[in-house]
């Protein structure tokens, strides 16, 4: 994450609340995979605390993903979202929302990526 993504972050987890995990590793780095990091997850039901990846176990629990860009929503991001929620169902949580936290909107690439259930676009100030 970057010096304006990381406070964007913690603004939303303080309005959630809950457990909050960055950096977590979805997909780790081996010989033909690329690594693959999710901003932050979110564990609302859990006590408001930061923890390390490696010290959560997500079988079950009803988590948000968070993916964060400093700027207009755009398609990057987009991607972000809607490929993180497919890849932390492997993870076997109760339930997945996955939150597209940028910056500033884009009227035309909010409501196509809304169409898929389960992501959500979070427009937020970046300082």
């Amino acid at each position: 994450m970057s010096k304006h993504e990381t406070p964007m972050i913690r603004r939303y987890w303080e309005s959630i609340g809950g457990t909050l995990i960055e950096e977590f590793p979805a997909v780790r780095r081996c010989e033909g995979v690329g690594q693959r990091l999710i901003d932050a997850i979110i564990v609302p039901s859990w006590p408001r605390q930061i923890a390390m990846p490696g010290e959560v176990a997500l079988k079950g629990e009803q988590i948000i993903i968070v993916q964060a860009k400093a700027s207009r929503l755009g398609m990057y991001l987009m991607g972000q979202a809607l490929f993180s929620l497919e890849l932390m169902k492997r993870f076997e949580p109760a339930s997945i929302r996955s939150i597209a936290l940028c910056s500033a909107d884009d009227l035309v690439l909010r409501p196509m990526l809304e169409r898929f259930h389960g992501v959500e676009v979070v427009v937020q100030g970046s300082s």
